[in-house]
């Protein structure tokens, strides 16, 4: 019995060695790698909403653990993370706000990713600026060139502040599922969100981030599953169990 505790003792070692994040990367606890995620409802999970939801950030909760990361892939990944490497100090920001568009994140970037000076930085952007031009546009084209050269701009601030920042671009996307699916004009939805996909994965070419396909995600997971719904439920937004797939392909993709 001496022995082979002495053996599961030393394997238990072993793999200790081979993860030096486990105990020795940044023992000051508080001073690690700083993570922010930023987008729409997808991320957002109603992150620091105690009782009723808050329009930004300064109106929410910091302290309240129960709702400091939201319920959405974030918060797997953050505790993916925090569970695995618990001396490591990571620092992991939800900074999603339902309804938002490309031109919002650009209203709140110097509060929510400037001034947070993030060590990787998320974004998972597009669904809403599809949604807001197909229900209120003018009639005129979606101004694809417009919408990444802003896209670029911002990325290119963080880079700016941080040359060695890790910059992670999400792909946007939708599933002919719920009341989106059942609108007459989603298949012109679809189709300019994948254009928007096109130019996510063009931006981080240009740009040297990386790329988690969540849009190449939900189109597998559909393609083998006879009820959709199950990952998506109206369309636009993962169910627990998509939110726990996306969080899956995240960490496949990036290496923190």
């Amino acid at each position: 019995m001496r022995r082979i505790r002495f053996v599961l003792w030393g394997l238990l070692v072993a793999c200790c060695a081979s993860c030096p994040d486990a105990f020795s990367r940044n023992k000051k606890g508080e001073d690690g790698p700083r993570v922010v995620f930023i987008g729409d409802s997808i991320t957002d999970g109603n992150w620091g909403c105690v009782y009723h939801y808050k329009k930004t950030s300064a109106e929410r909760s910091r302290t309240d653990l129960n709702h400091i990361y939201g319920h959405t892939y974030m918060s797997l990944v953050a505790t993916w993370y925090e569970t695995r490497h618990p001396r490591a100090g990571y620092q992991f920001y939800n900074r999603g706000f339902s309804g938002h568009k490309l031109t919002d994140l650009a209203h709140r970037w110097q509060e929510d990713v400037l001034d947070l000076h993030p060590d990787v930085l998320s974004v998972l952007v597009g669904v809403n600026d599809i949604y807001d031009y197909v229900e209120n546009g003018d009639g005129a084209e979606f101004d694809f060139a417009a919408w990444k050269e802003l896209y670029k701009s911002l990325l290119l601030q963080v880079r700016a502040q941080n040359p060695g920042v890790k910059l992670v671009l999400c792909t946007p996307f939708v599933a002919r599922q719920g009341a989106l699916g059942e609108k007459p004009d989603y298949a012109r939805r679809e189709e300019l969100t994948k254009r928007l996909a096109v130019l996510v994965r063009e931006l981080a070419k240009e740009t040297g981030a990386g790329l988690v396909p969540f849009d190449t995600l939900f189109e597998k997971l559909i393609r083998r599953q006879p009820r959709p719904s199950y990952w998506i439920w109206d369309g636009i937004h993962p169910t627990p169990a998509g939110h726990r797939k996306m969080a899956e392909c995240w960490l496949r993709h990036v290496r923190l």
